[in-house]
């Protein structure tokens, strides 16, 4: 039986971010909508065939399953800094997938052990992208390949705008700094596109459930909104609303890589 690692002794940002997610496990995948819209065009670029997956911030294990589906003679794990997000993962998709706990920026696995690196929406959280690149160098096997997603500056700039806080929301590395990272771990780039998505909702309430998704907050830890600052909050992102709703921007960048060794 596959159970995750409880006693990984994480630095204090990586028990914050892991203690979120695994609050948020439950009720994840009925809020995730944007990550899997996002998701689905990344899926669209896989390659015909794998041995050994890995995907890396698996999450309540969604896209894992999915790349079970896929290659189903391969095999496949699901690695995420959060206990609860694998708990989840392992009681709804069983034993067949590998669950293990573990860091993007120091990879629990053995040099060129992996032929396929599955990534959607993940790395953003890792503050060492040069680390994260390195270590996907480190694992992938000769000519494997990865796919990834991860997020811009400017990302959720309206709920930065709603609120005032940009500094709450997601401290992201930009597209050059992490074509930089890519270069200085010798992994090469098959493609790369940064677009932006737009996302709508009926609500605030909408909204602010939905970059749970991310992880992003706007409260400032211990810290209770008053209902002033909600109803200011509202009214700022009423002046954004569209006919569509209210919107929330995603900046996205892509990448297909490859193992050069």
């Amino acid at each position: 039986m596959n159970t995750p690692a409880t006693s990984l002794l994480l630095p204090r940002w990586q028990e914050r971010v892991a203690h979120a997610f695994s609050r948020a496990a439950p009720r994840y995948d009925a809020l995730a909508s944007a990550q899997r819209d996002i998701g689905e065009a990344l899926w669209q670029t896989l390659p015909q065939s794998a041995h050994h997956v890995l995907d890396i911030g698996c999450g309540t294990g969604y896209w894992t399953q999915r790349l079970a589906e896929r290659y189903p003679i391969a095999a496949i794990t699901g690695l995420d800094l959060a206990p609860g997000m694998l708990a989840h993962a392992q009681a709804q998709y069983g034993d067949a997938i590998r669950w293990q706990q573990g860091d993007a920026a120091a990879l629990p696995l053995d040099d060129a052990s992996v032929d396929l690196v599955f990534s959607n929406l993940a790395i953003q959280w890792c503050p060492d992208i040069v680390a994260v690149m390195r270590e996907l160098a480190r694992v992938l096997a000769p000519g494997g390949q990865a796919r990834i997603t991860t997020l811009l500056p400017g990302t959720l700039s309206e709920v930065a705008t709603a609120w005032q806080r940009p500094e709450a929301l997601l401290q992201t590395p930009d597209a050059s700094t992490v074509q930089r990272a890519i270069h200085r771990s010798g992994l090469r780039v098959i493609q790369h596109t940064c677009a932006q998505r737009r996302f709508f909702y009926p609500d605030l309430n909408a909204v602010m459930a939905s970059i749970k998704g991310v992880g992003a907050q706007v409260a400032r830890p211990n810290a209770r909104l008053t209902r002033q600052a909600l109803v200011t909050a509202q009214a700022r992102y009423e002046s954004l609303r569209t006919p569509q709703g209210l919107p929330v921007s995603y900046h996205c960048l892509t990448l297909q890589l490859e193992s050069t060794r």
